[in-house]
C-alpha cells in the first residue's frame, strides 16, 4: 500500500507519501480499505514532536492519523464474517495509522456508516462530531440563549452553529476573513463577523443593545476569547475546548474545561466515547447536523497540514486516497 509516513519530527514537509507494508489485522481487528482519513490539529502538534494531551509521542517512523472511514476488506481471527464488505468508520484512539490506503482497528471501535453519509462526512462526525456532542452537554440551550462561537467556519464551529440554531437559540459566529464570514452566515448564524477586524466587539455590543451573551463556545483562546467573555452576562458560561491561537484564556468564575474526564463523565455509560460517537453519527444521519468537509488527496497531506496550521481551511480536513 501507499501511506504518509513521518521519519523525523518537524515541519509539514517531513510528511512523505511512499510505499510501505500492508498492515495485518490482529485477532479482534478488521482491516479497512481507507476512503477518507481525518486530519486533526493534534496531528500537526505530534508531527512537530510535541505530544500535546497524549501520554507519549509515537515511535518513528510513523503513519499519522487516528480517524478513518472505508470498507472492511479483511478480518482478524475471532471477528464475525458479517463485517466483511461493510462501510465503516472508526476512531483509532491513541494508535496512529490513518493516513494510508489500509488501516487496522479493533472491531469494537468500528461503526457501520449510515447509508445517507459519505465516507468523508462519517470521518468528520466520528472525531469532530463526537467532540461537538461532548461540548454541548455543558449547557442547556433554550430559545432565550445567545451564543458566541469563535472559529465558527471550522469543522467544530460549523457543527456548533447548527446545534445552537436547532435549539432555537441565537448565534453570533466569528471567523477570519470575508470568505469564512460568508460561510458562517450561510450556515445559519444570526450575526457573522470577521474576528480579524478590531471593531467586531463594538459591532456585537451595538447589535445586542441591552442584552448580553449567555455562552461562549471557545476553541481559540487569546484575545478573541477575552473579548468574547467580556460580552457575557454575569451568569454566562465560557466553555473551553482548545486554544488554537496558542494562548489559553480563562476566568476564575465563568470558564469550564469541557474536554477530557469532565466530558466523559457527562456522557456516562459503559463506553462514553462510543456514546458520543453514536450521537454524532445519528445526528448527521437524521439531517440535524451537516458537517463541512475540506478535502485533500492523500499525497497532499503536507499541504493539508499547512492549510490547517495557517487557518486556511473551512470545515473538517479530510485526506482521500
Amino acid at each position: 500500500m501507499h501511506a504518509i509516513r513521518l521519519h523525523t519530527f518537524g515541519p509539514a514537509e517531513n510528511l512523505t507519501y511512499e510505499p510501505t507494508a500492508d498492515p495485518t489485522p490482529a485477532p479482534g481487528q478488521v482491516r479497512i480499505a481507507v476512503a477518507a482519513a481525518g486530519v486533526h490539529l493534534l496531528d500537526t502538534v505530534l508531527r512537530k514532536g510535541e505530544r500535546g494531551p497524549l501520554p507519549e509521542l509515537p515511535a518513528l517512523p510513523t503513519i499519522p492519523g487516528r480517524e478513518v472511514a472505508g470498507v472492511v476488506e479483511s478480518l482478524g481471527d475471532g471477528v464475525a464474517g458479517l463485517w466483511l464488505g461493510k462501510r465503516v468508520v472508526a476512531h483509532l484512539g491513541f494508535a496512529p495509522g490513518g493516513y494510508a490506503e489500509l488501516a487496522v482497528v479493533d472491531v469494537d471501535r468500528v461503526h457501520e456508516i449510515p447509508a445517507n453519509l459519505d465516507f468523508a462526512q462519517a470521518v468528520a462526525m466520528i472525531g469532530t462530531g463526537r467532540t461537538a456532542m461532548g461540548i454541548v452537554q455543558f449547557t442547556d440551550l433554550t430559545p432565550d440563549s445567545l451564543a458566541i462561537i469563535p472559529a465558527a467556519a471550522g469543522g467544530l464551529g460549523t457543527l456548533l452553529v447548527q446545534y445552537v440554531k436547532q435549539a432555537g437559540a441565537t448565534v453570533i459566529g466569528l471567523a477570519g476573513g470575508p470568505e469564512k464570514v460568508a460561510l458562517v452566515q450561510a450556515n445559519g448564524a444570526d450575526v457573522a463577523l470577521d474576528y480579524t477586524a478590531s471593531e467586531w466587539p463594538a459591532k456585537v455590543r451595538a447589535w445586542l443593545g441591552d442584552r448580553r451573551a449567555t455562552v461562549v463556545f471557545d476553541g481559540v483562546g487569546g484575545d478573541i476569547a477575552r473579548e468574547a467573555t467580556d460580552l457575557l452576562r454575569e451568569d454566562g458560561r465560557h466553555l473551553v475546548f482548545g486554544w488554537s491561537s496558542g494562548e489559553p484564556y480563562a476566568t476564575a468564575t465563568r470558564s469550564e474545561q469541557t474536554l477530557g474526564p469532565a466530558m466523559m463523565q457527562k456522557a456516562g455509560g459503559p463506553s462514553p466515547i462510543r456514546t458520543l460517537e453514536l450521537r454524532a453519527l445519528t445526528a448527521a444521519a437524521e439531517g440535524r447536523l451537516s458537517p463541512a468537509v475540506d478535502r485533500f488527496p492523500l499525497p497532499k497531506a503536507a499541504a493539508a497540514h499547512h492549510a490547517l496550521e495557517t487557518r486556511r481551511t473551512t470545515g473538517k480536513v479530510v485526506l482521500e486516497p
